[in-house]
């Protein structure tokens, strides 16, 4: 398989169950930590209701989904513009190191750079996880200065 293979496109309802799937097992391999299904269920679908809190791409070879993202919105006052967030990356097991992510960056990088109004593309990856860090090192992406601080809530 090549990336040339892979289609990615915007996913609409009917992907919420390999989404909700995919995030879950997402979470168990990089955190070690269980997502109910009750929280990241809904959580999918209202991103895929609602434009304005971003939307998720799928990764398809051969109708099936082997790959999905989501792109969440910043707005940067600084440069008057959007950041793209790219979050939940999940690419399944039997399709790592084939072109998927690399075919779905693509995807997003051209959506980004054609959109009016977006300054760029981030995203945020675990401290330890290199083969990651390796792959968008070489899609052109670099480490910036920053640390990413937070409280949560829930």
């Amino acid at each position: 398989m090549r990336a040339m293979d892979i289609q990615v496109v915007q996913a609409s309802s009917e992907h919420t169950e390999v989404i909700a799937e995919f995030n879950q097992a997402m979470a168990i391999e990089t955190e070690g930590k269980n997502l109910p299904w009750d929280k990241i269920h809904p959580g999918i679908n209202a991103i895929l209701r609602d434009s304005s809190l971003g939307f998720y791409l799928v990764a398809l070879d051969q109708g099936e989904v082997v790959g999905c993202l989501a792109i969440t919105y910043e707005w940067s006052d600084w440069r008057n513009s959007l950041f793209w967030w790219i979050q939940s990356v999940f690419v399944a097991p039997s399709h790592r190191a084939k072109g998927v992510f690399t075919a779905m960056y693509s995807h997003v990088k051209g959506l980004a750079s054609a959109a009016p109004g977006v300054c760029g593309i981030r995203l945020y990856v675990e401290k330890d996880n290199t083969t990651a860090q390796q792959t968008y090192k070489k899609l052109g992406m670099i480490e910036t200065h920053y640390r990413i601080m937070e409280e949560e809530f829930k």
